[in-house]
């Protein structure tokens, strides 16, 4: 169920016996990603780092992990369609060619983006993914990176702004797409999606 304003979130229970511990993003993707291709249930994971880990508020200490200290948490998990191949992400999805020139796409299940808080309302519970998609120019994106760091770099007039579920994107030209910071294609056609509270994490 996913959360509400105002509304308790996660619960006290260790990591389980058959958990996983990932210290990245990038590991929970590729753990994620062979439990999904092998048709098997996704495991726990126990987080160790990276930009859900921090958006949660863990501290990478893997001792809490199976400890009475730690918490349990559902989380989203996005779903992306590029060209036809389905993958999927737990923390953010980035579509570019650079930072500093083209369009750039950025949708967030997680608050942050290693020091860049590009998600400031962005939540892993509540059933939607922030997505921001402008083609800033070198100027206006001097000035934004400098806000990036605390999130204000929204609203701006030339960045469109959505909370969505679901969302489809016909990128001309054809953007590099990243997923928890790793870039897996190039694509033309990306179809996003949430899956409302497929994952549990621990911190």
């Amino acid at each position: 169920m996913t959360i509400e304003k105002g509304g308790d979130w996660g619960q006290p229970a260790p990591l389980p016996a058959d958990g996983v511990v990932v210290h990245d993003d990038r590991e929970a993707r590729a753990t994620v990603t062979a439990a999904r291709r092998a048709g098997a249930p996704l495991p726990t994971l126990g987080l160790l780092g990276g930009d859900l880990c921090r958006t949660l508020g863990g501290t990478g200490d893997a001792g809490r992990l199976r400890s009475a200290e730690a918490m349990t948490f559902p989380v989203d998990l996005g779903t992306v369609l590029i060209d036809g191949t389905i993958h999927w992400f737990v923390a953010h999805l980035v579509a570019r060619r650079t930072w500093w020139r083209g369009r750039v796409v950025v949708a967030m299940n997680a608050q942050w983006l290693g020091s860049w808080d590009l998600g400031p309302r962005s939540h892993p519970d509540d059933g939607l993914l922030d997505v921001s998609d402008g083609d800033l120019s070198l100027s206006d994106r001097w000035k934004a990176r400098s806000r990036l760091p605390t999130g204000t770099h929204v609203p701006h007039p030339g960045i469109a702004v959505r909370r969505t579920p679901s969302l489809q994107l016909d990128l001309d030209p054809t953007l590099d797409i990243w997923l928890d910071g790793e870039k897996v294609a190039r694509g033309s056609s990306v179809v996003l999606r949430v899956e409302p509270d497929a994952l549990q994490v621990v911190i």
